[in-house]
């Protein structure tokens, strides 16, 4: 079952586009990492998905339907980012009390579970917590209500080291107990590689690729050696990102598109090659030069 169906969806502000042309889909219980820089567009996207904003063009459907200002959508779907509002009137343990009302499917149990592994205190509220620990409430919010859409906007922001892997391995134990869709938006993608099954990289509000992790992982290999060897073996093959190692050597990422054999040969000419890590593979995607920030210092 598809859960979101994308098609040609644009957002525009003045004579911006957040949003541009954007299509594709996502299937239901996948955990799908939604990539890309500051600017690319993700938040906007997701709350086009979440129906608190209008597309201006194109078509969007989750579960089948408009998501905007639509009811059905919004009782099966939590968006949880650090600009989530809750009633100043309520202390935490209340709030957990009035979720438990409004989610068809919160786990009190888990919640308080996690509640009283993070140290939160019942009687404090909200807006009085840090940066850190309204992220961490949140998160408990949006693992706790179990809804079919769940998404997570840049959800670790103020968390330290050891409580987003806690963060990351409670997400990945509920998800296997009680499968969902869930988005995850995220700068560290080498964070939460391992937990996710497709990445959506945008650029510019436009989609640059959507593929498993397993592919993305083969999508490119690096190559390096000597300089005129690198340029001769790699000047038919896109490249992505290039620098030069020093004493006329060289290091290329190019596009996969190598046999195995074509690949011996290049190791056999002298070139080292090597597999290109997911994340660094979406920094040359969306770099604005091949060479990344060395650009700025190469007047040659």
């Amino acid at each position: 079952m598809k859960v979101i169906e994308c098609n040609q969806v644009s957002k525009v502000y003045g004579n911006h586009h957040a949003v541009d042309q954007l299509s594709f889909t996502i299937e239901e219980n996948k955990i799908t990492g939604l990539i890309g820089r500051n600017g690319a567009g993700k938040t906007t996207l997701l709350k086009i998905i979440a129906g608190y904003l209008r597309k201006t063009s194109g078509e969007m459907n989750v579960f089948s339907e408009e998501p905007f200002n639509n009811l059905k959508v919004s009782a099966n779907m939590i968006f949880v980012d650090d600009q989530m509002n809750f009633p100043t009137a309520l202390n935490l343990g209340e709030l957990l009390k009035a979720a438990d009302s409004f989610y068809e499917n919160w786990d009190m149990e888990l919640a308080k579970r996690l509640f009283d592994y993070f140290s939160l205190n019942p009687k404090q509220r909200h807006d009085s917590l840090s940066k850190g620990m309204k992220s961490t409430f949140n998160m408990i919010v949006g693992l706790a209500s179990r809804c079919s859409l769940t998404i997570f906007d840049e959800p670790t922001t103020g968390m330290d080291v050891s409580v987003r892997k806690d963060f990351y391995r409670a997400l990945l134990k509920d998800y296997i107990a009680y499968p969902r869709t869930i988005i995850l938006s995220s700068h560290l993608l080498n964070e939460i590689e391992d937990i996710l099954e497709d990445i959506l990289l945008i650029k510019d509000g436009e989609k640059y690729l959507h593929m498993s992790v397993s592919d993305v992982k083969e999508y490119a290999v690096g190559i390096s050696g000597e300089g005129t060897i690198v340029n001769q073996w790699t000047k038919e093959n896109e490249i992505l990102y290039k620098k030069s190692l020093g004493t006329g050597s060289s290091y290329v990422v190019v596009k996969n598109d190598f046999t195995e054999s074509m690949l011996e040969r290049a190791k056999l000419a002298g070139l080292k090659i090597s597999p290109v890590a997911a994340e660094d593979l979406c920094i040359y995607l969306t770099s604005k030069t091949n060479g990344g920030i060395d650009d700025v210092f190469d007047r040659s």
